[in-house]
């Protein structure tokens, strides 16, 4: 990044500050004896439980996230007079309701209950009925302007021809050699990028190269399901970061989410900046993806003359091209809007769970702890070369530094 362009991504970030708070004001403190329920976070929770029920793909899910929480930030940017959090809690939670119940309708029940107890410890009156219409007609509106942006699951996931085969070009992999997946999600409508290839990266290594060949040797030792080089807690760290992007940041941002001080807007304008930057990135990788179609190790090295026909990797290789990784895309972009957003340090460490992993834990102290366990556990997992993981991170910034420099469109 150039200094010119430093100082317009600090310039954007500044921006951000300014434009999502407007209005924002700290809400008055609770009187003595009474607990103040933080709508912010129980809707953050509405929202991440209604994703875990859902079957669509990651970044359905992820457009779900976005619009809602935009929504919500939109509708608590400003407050009428009378009194401001009455105002600001319905108008989050109206918004965040109405987009997912109809994103997420398999929800909605629940959903429902969750809104009968935000609404039921506002007390009735102009405040509250005014910021259930805000919220309700902020989200419809959102709605209404991402109908048709190619991100339902059959515009995501179209079929699509198998390349044909040769050295580099994607292959189905085993053990179930399923069809690519998500090639559908480069054609989709960005939030903010202009092009969903505005940073696309630079091609991978050429295959007689010897940085080509020190990935995939790396691979070939450490990634095998009976590798001997691997020891057991890179094991763990490759299990642990096996799962859903998508899943394991719910509770990396939960946790900037708590740990954020100030007004309502500030707060869900946090969520929403965080789900569009990652939709958008996404929609890049993707397209970085089908641009280069390079072929996954397990492929390469079972073709390689002096490899293993047999080579298995410790995890299946999903059903896409090596370059760049998704899950480093998501994590470069997610540490990019956290640490811009919130600061490079967390207030105090945070701990996160692992779908993939039932029972551990990890503590980090920031953000880019992470970003660092995504690149080392797709090598370790047998399922990307370093120099996928690498360039993921970097378009991961890419694209959030875009998103954070453009963020104050998205509040007009």
């Amino acid at each position: 990044m150039t200094l010119s362009s430093r100082r317009g991504w600090r310039r954007g970030v500044a921006m951000i500050a300014a434009a999502v708070l407007v209005g924002g004001l700290p809400a008055a403190p609770a009187a003595a004896g009474t607990t103040t329920t933080d709508t912010a976070l129980q809707w953050y929770d509405a929202t991440a439980a209604a994703v875990a029920t859902s079957t669509l793909p990651q970044v359905t899910n992820s457009r779900a996230w976005a619009i809602s929480w935009l929504a919500a930030a939109r509708a608590t940017g400003t407050a009428p007079t009378g009194n401001p959090r009455h105002y600001r809690d319905a108008a989050l939670a109206s918004a965040v309701h109405t987009a997912l119940s109809t994103l997420l309708p398999d929800g909605a029940a629940a959903l429902d209950t969750a809104l009968r107890t935000t609404l039921g410890r506002i007390p009735d009156g102009r405040a509250k009925d005014r910021g259930v219409a805000t919220g309700r007609a902020e989200a419809r509106k959102l709605l209404a302007q991402r109908t048709g942006d190619g991100l339902d699951p059959t515009s995501v996931n179209p079929a699509y021809p198998n390349p044909g085969p040769g050295p580099g070009s994607w292959q189905p992999t085993p053990p179930s050699f399923s069809p690519a997946q998500q090639a559908g999600t480069r054609f989709a409508r960005p939030f903010l990028l202009d092009r969903t290839d505005r940073y696309r990266p630079g091609p991978p290594p050429a295959l007689d190269s010897e940085r080509y060949r020190a990935d995939l040797a790396e691979v070939r030792a450490y990634g095998a399901v009976d590798s001997a080089v691997r020891t057991p807690q890179q094991t763990d760290t490759a299990t642990f970061w096996l799962g859903s992007s998508l899943t394991l940041y719910t509770g990396i941002l939960r946790a900037a989410l708590a740990q954020s001080t100030g007004p309502v807007a500030g707060r869900a304008s946090l969520v929403a900046i965080f789900h569009v930057a990652l939709v958008d990135t996404q929609i890049a990788t993707s397209d970085a993806k089908y641009a280069y179609l390079r072929w996954r190790p397990v492929t390469a090295i079972r073709a390689d003359a002096a490899g293993d026909p047999a080579w298995t990797p410790l995890h299946t290789t999903p059903a896409h091209p090596d370059y760049p990784s998704g899950h480093n895309t998501y994590s470069g972009a997610a540490e990019q809007v956290l640490t811009a957003l919130v600061g490079s340090q967390a207030r105090e460490p945070y701990t996160i769970t692992s779908p993939s992993q039932p029972g551990a834990t990890r503590t980090y102290p920031d953000w880019r702890g992470p970003t660092r366990e995504n690149v080392d556990a797709r090598v370790w997992s047998g399922i990307h070369t370093r120099t996928a993981d690498e360039v993921g991170v970097r378009l991961g910034r890419d694209v959030a530094a875009h998103t954070l420099r453009n963020a104050p469109r998205l509040f007009r």
